[in-house]
């Protein structure tokens, strides 16, 4: 048998071995939930996914929230950057703290040395915290790897003799985590304890509540992470009084937050199904990520392809593109089309390639784009690759990064949508976040792909909010003062106006400390007032004009 062979039939004696049965119910419907995502250059706390999570609020119902961060500070976590790299993050959330001496005893120290190890720090008393329509969680984190001698029989059980290490390695922590699942969640009635997330330099943490709430609960206001993500879920049907349905979904080194709703679920779960794949929490979104991991880890296809498999380019778009390419596409499609999501959704997934020293942060809408999605980029000394199912969150990510961090201008350099399943982008988008050769972490945005997302012209960063020395350009005062005299509001307008582009951050301050040097003249404040409000309605980017006092 070939590898991939081989890696379906070892999750077949899982499921056989666990007697599962062969079918899969979906749970509940989701409605028009809200999705962010951003990435930095610059590790950055978590209170900036609380901002854009708080101005969603009404996007989820409380019947769920949750949160993912990739890429954090090692000395933060307490431990080494060694171990922080290397080693992997197993968060379990313990609805019953009671049983977490028994599900340590059989699925944590048995098969792992464990390098640290530590209980998430949470406020006293959870009614404090607005948002929370339960108790979370108690979570713990591990940092951990696979015992040499039980990864050894793990690899000779499964034939995995020609398969890397590490990938054996992490087939046995999925399986594993699989089965602590199986065991203290899917199967009872009154769940116990679930796996939250699996993965080198990766957390997910999920409540019965709004996203927001998470932050104040466990207390990562200063947790810092080079990318967050954040869902708020409004669940329409089903019970979901327990955090397990929430988003984000994991796989190995990776989280998913979905907005939107699959009609072909009872397919794609069959598709996973005919592979081994057996969903436990029975939502969309759980089947989407082990879709997404299916075809990145088994199948190892490119990322072009997964995303192809996942929004195939049909009609008019598909004839748009290369005979080669649409060889390749057609093959995809004919081999995962009933595989591949069906109805409303957009995605965003954070990863780390670990392999390659990446985090990487995307967004895939489907072909039909029946659900609200934007991308955004701060191409400054300091990068923010952002996407989101609304401007809104993102406008309130930049400007809570924007308070903190005056290198980071709180408009982006700029906005874009996706066209979902097209020959020219798509319908996707990714922000690939590595260190250059100088080894400083920079963006790079391309699309579905690879083609890079071209920026404006780098711009110069200045905060007109601050006093500056007395004016210098007695040039632009006299000028100013000249049209004042008229009482010719168009010819202030005109004036400022002109030649914008090639005006340097000193004259655009100038000319605001001579307009508003003029206002305060009582007979020409209406000549101020005019072109300045003329001047705001242009909407021109990254120029703040200063109100008058």
């Amino acid at each position: 048998m070939d590898r991939i062979q081989k890696l379906l039939e070892s999750k077949k004696r899982l499921i056989h071995e666990l007697e599962l049965p062969c079918t899969v119910l979906k749970g509940e419907e989701e409605g028009g939930c809200g999705v962010v995502g951003f990435c930095c250059t610059e590790p950055v706390p978590g209170r900036h996914i609380y901002e854009p999570s708080r101005l969603m609020h009404n996007r989820g119902n409380g019947k769920g929230g949750g949160i993912a961060a990739v890429g954090f500070v090692p000395e933060q976590l307490g431990v080494s950057r060694e171990i922080l790299a290397s080693c992997y993050m197993i968060h379990v959330a313990f609805l019953d703290p009671e049983v977490r001496i028994a599900l340590e005893e059989k699925y944590i120290t048995p098969c792992f040395n464990i390098e640290a190890v530590k209980e998430l720090d949470t406020v006293d008393d959870w009614k404090s915290v607005k948002g929370l329509e339960v108790r979370p969680p108690d979570v713990w984190r591990y940092f951990v790897r696979v015992k040499p001698d039980v990864l050894d029989a793990f690899i000779k059980e499964n034939e995995f003799e020609n398969m890397e290490v590490r990938e054996a390695e992490e087939e046995f922590i999925n399986q594993n985590s699989f089965k602590l699942n199986q065991e203290f969640y899917a199967s009872l009635k009154n769940q116990k304890a679930f796996v939250l997330s699996h993965g080198r330099n990766i957390m997910i943490l999920k409540v019965v509540g709004y996203a927001e709430a998470i932050v104040k609960y466990y207390k990562i206001e200063e947790l810092s992470a080079h990318a967050w993500i954040a869902h708020q879920r409004f669940p329409t049907k089903g019970r979901v009084w327990h955090p397990g349905g929430a988003h984000p979904f994991a796989g190995i080194n990776m989280a998913l937050v979905h907005n939107g709703d699959f009609a072909n679920y009872h397919s794609v779960s069959e598709y996973l199904l005919q592979r081994n794949i057996y969903p436990q929490f029975i939502t969309d979104t759980e089947v989407a990520a082990l879709m997404f991991d299916l075809l990145n880890r088994t199948y190892k296809y490119p990322l072009e392809y997964i995303i192809e498999a996942l929004a195939p380019t049909t009609e008019l778009d598909f004839d748009h593109l290369s005979s080669d390419k649409q060889s390749v596409y057609r093959a995809i499609q004919a081999t995962h089309m009933h595989g591949s999501p069906d109805g409303p959704w957009f995605f965003i997934i954070a990863r780390n390639i670990a392999h390659q020293n990446r985090f990487q942060l995307l967004g895939i809408i489907d072909t039909s784009m029946l659900r609200p999605q934007v991308f955004a980029f701060s191409d400054g000394e300091v990068q923010v690759g952002l996407i989101a199912s609304e401007k809104q969150a993102i406008d309130a990510t930049l400007n809570s990064l924007a308070h903190d961090d005056k290198r980071i201008c709180p408009v982006a350099d700029r906005y874009w949508n996706a066209r979902g399943g097209s020959y020219t982008d798509g319908g996707t988008f990714i922000f690939n976040l590595e260190a250059d050769s100088s080894g400083n972490m920079r963006i790079d945005c391309m699309d579905k792909f690879g083609s890079p997302i071209r920026m404006p012209k780098p711009s110069e960063p200045c905060d007109l909010t601050k006093e500056r020395s007395p004016a210098s350009n007695a040039h632009i005062e006299n000028k100013m003062s000249c049209c004042f005299k008229t009482g010719d509001a168009q010819l202030v307008f005109d004036y400022v106006c002109e030649n914008i582009p090639a005006r340097s951050f000193d004259d655009i301050h100038e000319m605001c400390r001579a307009i508003r040097k003029q206002a305060k003249n009582p007979k020409k404040t209406e000549t101020a007032i005019s072109p300045t409000s003329a001047v705001q309605n242009m909407k021109i980017n990254c120029i703040r004009w200063l109100s008058f006092k």
